[in-house]
């Protein structure tokens, strides 16, 4: 099953899932959000899926007109944007591990010199112990911020690149959606296709650069997909410039593709206490799947990004801006 957010014409917001025929939206009664929805299979002690399988539906939308309109919201949202942590993992799948061994001095775009870098090196961990037995946490994966709730554009809407940015890149990813119950327990609300959208030229400059260059607007949905994430989630990852495909590459992710299981990453999230504190929502990214930087495309702005994955429902898209400069100081007080 497959949910979304959205905008009533009142501005309301409202939350639906995906009719069988998927392309009719079916609007619940009584719920503003999943952030709502997840709280009540919570106090019901019920399972997400179920409560929304049998939940009241007071309104029957046109997915088409509904998207045509502007009225996708995130698939996931906070009524406070602070309380919503972005995150990810990197070097989780080889053509990212590869993209960035080739920003490392000597490195080189391939598995051939597996071993040369420290992103080589990483990524070849999680290979071989990143998948443990079950109930047992493996090895460490490359972690990072990417920051809170205000940065994730809905759907459809422009992805903009600081003033400040070298470039803008997609990168299309499977993120996992969670909520921190009243007992200090992760509760995974489902899973989501994102485009993480980093600075990769920053990036290249130095690869110690990667933590700045996360530091951007990220884009979700539009469909939350609940349940069990398939072993092998395909589609393809495009860059359209002037309505032309510039670039296109295959998305292959799910722990098939990936060095490290889910468990794992969810685990070295969710080990700090940090980030289990009741009531915070988390956007985990699980590491890219498919990038055009690494193909030596370089994005420039009224390109659009397109991520589509058949098993998260409707494509991802978004055009690129660049924001004007800011002005700015620090004034002692």
């Amino acid at each position: 099953m497959r949910l979304l957010q959205l905008k009533d014409d009142a501005g309301r917001g409202r939350v639906a899932r995906v009719g069988d025929d998927k392309t009719t939206l079916e609007v619940f009664a009584g719920y503003e959000g999943v952030l709502e929805l997840a709280g009540d299979a919570m106090r019901r002690g019920v399972r997400l899926d179920d409560l929304a399988r049998v939940s009241k539906v007071d309104l029957r939308l046109d997915y088409d007109a509904v998207e045509r309109a502007g009225l996708l919201r995130c698939p996931i949202d906070h009524p406070d944007p602070a309380h919503l942590i972005v995150s990810g993992t990197g070097l989780t799948h080889l053509k990212s591990a590869s993209a960035r061994d080739a920003m490392h001095p000597g490195g080189a775009a391939g598995a051939a010199r597996a071993g040369d870098s420290d992103s080589m090196r990483m990524y070849r961990m999680g290979v071989e112990s990143g998948k443990p037995a079950a109930g047992r946490p493996g090895v460490a994966p490359e972690w990072f911020y990417k920051g809170d709730g205000s940065i994730i554009v809905p759907p459809g809407a422009p992805l903009t690149m600081p003033s400040f940015a070298m470039t803008g890149g997609e990168e299309a990813e499977i993120v996992g959606v969670y909520v921190v119950d009243d007992r200090s327990v992760p509760r995974r609300i489902g899973f989501a296709l994102g485009n993480e959208f980093s600075d990769h030229e920053l990036e290249g400059q130095n690869y110690l650069y990667a933590a700045a260059s996360k530091l951007r607007e990220c884009s979700l949905g539009p469909e939350l997909l609940l349940g069990d994430l398939p072993h092998s989630v395909r589609g393809l990852a495009r860059v359209l410039r002037a309505g032309e495909t510039l670039w296109k590459g295959d998305f292959q992710s799910g722990e098939d593709h990936m060095a490290h299981s889910i468990a794992n990453l969810e685990h070295h999230h969710f080990k700090h206490p940090l980030f289990r504190r009741p009531g915070f929502v988390h956007c985990h990214f699980f590491g890219a799947a498919a990038m055009s930087y690494a193909a030596g495309v370089r994005s420039a702005p009224d390109d659009v990004f397109k991520l589509d994955v058949p098993v998260f429902g409707r494509p991802l898209r978004n055009t690129l801006r660049r924001a004007e400069p800011e002005t700015f100081a620090v004034e002692p007080l």
